[in-house]
């Protein structure tokens, strides 16, 4: 077997890849043995002598899976977290959507009809003060304070 290191590292600069990605076609060992110059290198890349083997890549799949699995809750534990709680979730984005679920609940309750626009500015202000943890302790609250019963949706 004949040394091809020159022709590879040639083939290699021509192609601009590494010479671990250049291909040798093993049936024209002896031409390509000849060829001493880039000129002969680029004849052979054209004749299909030498060629490019494809860049190998790092497989997704194993990503994809646990994305899938961490969509419905899974491998989302305390032993899977780096980084404090506010890092994963800030505590303002939190309270965002909080705030925006509950003032959508009470546009809602006023244009049905059972809050009034008294008790909706008045409920929206205890909202903004942050004295509702959720849209359920909202509508307790609306229940044991205003004799409204809300029928669930």
């Amino acid at each position: 077997m004949t040394d091809l290191k020159a022709q590879k590292r040639l083939a290699a600069d021509v192609l601009d890849v590494g010479k671990g990605r250049v291909w040798f076609d093993p049936e024209a060992q002896g031409d390509i043995a000849d060829a001493i110059t880039r000129e002969d290198i680029r004849e052979l890349v054209d004749q299909g002598s030498i060629q490019v083997k494809d860049a190998k890549g790092n497989s997704r799949g194993r990503a994809r899976e646990r994305a899938e699995k961490r969509a419905y809750g899974h491998q989302k534990g305390a032993g899977s977290r780096k980084g404090k709680a506010g890092g994963r979730k800030k505590r303002k984005d939190a309270w965002i959507s909080r705030i925006r679920a509950q003032r959508r609940r009470l546009k809602e309750l006023r244009d049905d009809g059972p809050l009034d626009r008294t008790q909706y500015r008045e409920l929206y202000n205890k909202a903004s003060g942050g004295e509702f943890d959720s849209v359920d302790r909202l509508e307790a609250y609306i229940e044991n304070n205003y004799d409204i019963t809300l029928e669930d949706e």
